[in-house]
């Protein structure tokens, strides 16, 4: 079999659960047209065996070609049942307002949507051509953002030490994958023709080629979720008329990771719980609310101080109006539950 190594490996690998010689077989041969193969997609869960997922998809092709292997984690990993994938970023009658305009709880909102093109690989097969060609065509369709979306893109190839310092300062800049992206292919030729967009008020950013193509997001301090939101909605609806994404009615928006299907959204709050978060509830509360907890530097990290990154969980099966319902009510009542405990 393709990856039965003496290599310990973790019991719950969907890779590993799903991979059976069967299905090895069958897909032994099968290339995409980019060159994504079998093997290039499982090779980060062979080298990396505490992986949870292990398969990353090289190009749009590879949800197709390699669907007897993906599907199945998809449908396990999502709790999905591949019935259909809608878009939908409208609010019109729900709440809007904001949840915590003293600034007590709720310390910023941040949306993001990963986006791939249709005609090209993904950055973990893309080659260095199409890379180039894929960065000047995103520099030149983001030049023409109206209003306050407006601003100016910096190459990650070259920066200066002082843009780097206040980058990262800022909290804007990415850096090269981890080892799960790097044995998947993603840190190839780093870092060029990779890059930030941002805006002048620095509340839009578009990170270009880290694990998707493009990762767009919208952000600011304070608990204005709907002004967040909105402002992800009208520069994607300016993108999407210079860009064609990969997307289905199945799976949704394409992305490297099987777990970003559908929506490929995250919409997160960093919020101040330092009272309920000590609770024995909290953990339930928030499962039983659609929310994952994260610690303010993302997965795997810690908290500090009570506060806690709280996003959506689900991405695939579930409208972008339905993940801003979710967070929102979620919030909402996280910081009722928080008030309660004063």
């Amino acid at each position: 079999m393709l990856l039965m190594t003496e290599k310990k490996t973790n019991p719950d690998m969907l890779m590993k659960k799903h991979l059976s010689d069967t299905v090895a077989l069958a897909l032994a041969g099968v290339t995409t047209s980019h060159g994504w193969t079998l093997k290039k997609a499982v090779q980060s869960g062979i080298d990396n065996p505490d992986s949870s997922i292990g398969v990353y998809a090289g190009d749009p092709e590879s949800y197709t070609a390699f669907a007897t292997l993906f599907d199945p984690i998809i449908k396990e990993y999502h709790r999905y049942d591949m019935s259909g994938h809608k878009s939908d970023f409208s609010l019109a009658g729900l709440p809007v307002e904001n949840l915590d305009p003293e600034g007590r709880y709720v310390i910023s909102t941040r949306v993001r949507v990963g986006r791939n093109f249709q005609k090209y690989a993904f950055p973990s097969a893309i080659s260095a051509e199409d890379r180039a060609a894929m960065e000047a065509e995103i520099v030149e369709a983001l030049k023409g953002l109206p209003g306050t979306l407006q601003g100016e893109y910096y190459p990650l190839d070259g920066m200066s030490e002082e843009n780097r310092q206040k980058m990262i300062a800022d909290h804007f800049l990415f850096k090269q994958g981890d080892r799960f992206l790097e044995s998947a292919g993603v840190n190839r030729d780093w870092p060029k023709n990779r890059g930030i967009f941002f805006s002048l008020d620095k509340r839009f950013l578009v990170w270009v080629s880290e694990e998707d193509s493009m990762r767009i997001i919208s952000m600011q301090p304070g608990a204005d979720i709907a002004e967040v939101f909105t402002r992800l909605a009208t520069a994607l609806d300016f993108i999407n008329q210079k860009v064609q994404f990969a997307f289905d009615p199945v799976r949704g928006y394409y992305t490297t990771c099987p777990t970003n299907l559908g929506t490929a959204m995250r919409a997160s709050v960093h919020i101040r719980i330092p009272k309920f978060s000590a609770s024995p509830d909290f953990e339930h509360t928030c499962k039983e609310l659609g929310l994952s907890i994260r610690g303010i530097h993302g997965e795997h990290s810690e908290s500090a101080d009570g506060v806690y990154d709280i996003s959506n969980k689900r991405r695939l099966g579930i409208t972008e109006r339905e993940i801003y319902s979710q967070l929102y009510q979620g919030v909402k009542k996280l910081i009722e539950l928080e008030k309660s405990l004063e």
